[in-house]
């Protein structure tokens, strides 16, 4: 009689995981003394299944900078909303491990919708049953690849407090583009919601994940949405390009950058003095964005 075999806790069996990995950056972050947020929940939501993927990922480690910065970016635009801009619904989808409800300080009056599959909001609520969120948190189960199931949620929006912002964090690269397309017309078609957060990737980003993780996250969970127009894309869904901020001019500011970063950075500036047209191509490789409503 054979021994069932071991589950594989560093192998990512489907998008779902990627919470779980990126998580584990969160409390990476957390652990520093000078980190520029904290997640005192990342560490626990991110479980051992985190640690080992990260662990058996290539420069796993090393390329926790990209995911560190998007939260501290994404973190202080959805505060700048809620405080200057007057947001009073956040509409967070496929919301993963993120712990934002319960680690920021955000007001009471606030209405935070946290919506992803039912299996891993039932996870997040079990590891975070005996806290309080710092706002009005309504639990959102739903399958937003289900176009009957996404409308039903955003119709919950239009009767929440407005205005309204949506936040897709880590969700839109694992997309095929006309998936995109049709969550970005929803969320237009839905007259509360003002403003959405979003990060983007490059066609180049794409290809050079690929090569990096091709077989650490492509199997399973395959990177697919790296518009060539960028966030110019979006328009004849009815969203315009409000702000942009490039991912590697954050990771310089915020101190959190890869390896050798001054030293690309001089090579790229070299590169757009022979040919200007790559600075705009260079800032676009990656970036997370705030839309609004054309």
């Amino acid at each position: 009689m054979s021994t069932p075999a071991t589950p594989d806790h560093s192998e990512i069996r489907n998008v779902s995981d990627t919470a779980h990995w990126v998580a584990f950056y969160r409390a990476m972050e957390t652990d520093r003394s000078d980190a520029i947020f904290r997640d005192p929940y990342a560490r626990r939501l991110a479980g051992p299944r985190g640690e080992a993927i990260v662990k058996a990922m290539p420069r796993g480690r090393a390329m926790a900078w990209p995911m560190i910065v998007r939260t501290a970016v994404m973190d202080q635009m959805i505060l700048r909303a809620v405080n200057r801009d007057g947001v009073h619904t956040v509409v967070n989808l496929a919301a993963g491990l993120d712990a934002r409800p319960w680690r920021l300080d955000l007001p009471m009056k606030l209405t935070w919708l946290d919506v992803d599959l039912p299996d891993i909001q039932q996870y997040k609520r079990e590891m975070l049953q005996d806290e309080k969120p710092q706002c009005h948190l309504e639990w959102v189960p739903a399958d937003l690849a289900n176009a009957a199931a996404r409308r039903e949620v955003l119709s919950r929006v239009d009767t929440s407090p407005g205005p309204a912002l949506v936040v897709t964090e880590g969700l839109l690269i694992y997309l095929e583009p006309e998936q995109v397309m049709a969550i970005a017309t929803d969320l237009a078609a839905t007259s509360n919601l003002k403003w959405w957060i979003l990060d983007i990737a490059s066609p180049g980003l794409l290809k050079m994940a690929g090569k990096m993780w091709g077989r650490s996250v492509g199997q399973r969970a395959p990177f697919k949405f790296g518009p060539e127009e960028n966030t110019r894309f979006f328009e004849p869904a009815g969203w315009k390009e409000v702000e942009y901020r490039a991912m590697f001019e954050e990771s310089l500011r915020l101190k959190r950058t890869m390896r050798l970063a001054r030293f690309w950075q001089l090579v790229g500036r070299v590169m757009t003095i022979f040919n200007p047209g790559k600075r705009e191509e260079y800032k676009r490789f990656s970036g997370i964005v705030m839309m609004g409503r054309r």
